[in-house]
């Protein structure tokens, strides 16, 4: 049985998470934890993510007896989270992004001494995509404008998404140059030209939109276009539990959803 605490338990994911878990045998949920003051400490997390009681009450501070931790909080509360981790030699699925470089620095040097599932998105169907950007942009190379367009809903506070900043990654990966050199992040008066081999990045935000990805791919006649539409948060859900169940016992180390899917 590997035993995990879920990071968030009272947001959207943490939600979602305590709803799917169950359908994974040889996975308990025994933590459920938010930060100091939240509203909804001292209430039962089942009852929070509308599956009825588990006699689980969401409480602040550390999680005992614990072998994975899901973490899908805010990118301020990495570095303390993992720190907890490392102090208790717990496994972590981190799932939270928008982090910082410093913060991005502090998993790495955690995954010297624990092992970590570190993923932008651990949907099936964007570990896939991902994987198909970086074929398709290795094919059709720079000769083809590409475009990334991500949507999220009005809630979400980083932009771009992770998920679209991993897809840029496998494109500029599939083309053999580096992210930062070619980038563009919107566009706005008379920018002139499109220059070749750009890739350029568009977030959009508003409703309840759980998570739309496109990358297009564009030259004189045709256009290819890879998207992926999430309907609800279960897919993440999903993906982060198999990713704890994944990596009970593993060495210490980073690892991605490729690595928990198989890809490599």
């Amino acid at each position: 049985m590997t035993n995990i605490a879920i990071l968030g338990a009272a947001g959207r994911m943490g939600q979602a998470l305590i709803r799917c878990a169950p359908r994974l045998p040889g996975l308990k949920v025994v933590a459920a934890l938010e930060t100091a003051g939240h509203a909804a400490l001292g209430q039962d997390a089942g009852l929070q993510a509308g599956i009825g009681a588990i006699q689980i009450p969401i409480s602040a501070g550390t999680a005992k007896g614990v072998d994975v931790v899901i973490d899908f909080t805010f990118h301020t509360a990495v570095t303390a989270n993992l720190a907890a981790a490392v102090a208790a030699r717990q496994a972590v699925v981190l799932g939270t992004t928008g982090l910082t470089e410093q913060e991005q620095a502090a998993v790495r040097a955690a995954a010297v001494q624990i092992p970590i599932v570190w993923a932008a998105n651990m949907s099936l169907g964007v570990n896939v995509l991902l994987d198909l950007v970086r074929r398709a942009a290795a094919i059709l190379g720079p000769d083809y404008d590409a475009e990334i367009v991500e949507m999220h809903h009005h809630f979400k506070k980083d932009a771009p998404s992770g998920t679209a900043l991993a897809l840029a990654e496998s494109l500029a990966k599939g083309r053999g140059v580096a992210l930062m050199d070619v980038i563009c992040h919107g566009r706005e008066g008379m920018v002139g030209e499109r220059p070749r081999g750009q890739i350029g990045m568009h977030a959009l935000r508003g409703g309840d939109v759980v998570g739309d990805h496109t990358v297009m791919f564009a030259c004189e006649g045709e256009r290819v276009e890879l998207t992926h539409r999430a309907s609800n948060r279960e897919a993440f859900a999903m993906g982060a539990l198999r990713a704890a169940l994944w990596l009970h016992g593993k060495e210490p180390g980073l690892y991605r959803m490729r690595d928990v899917l198989g890809l490599e």
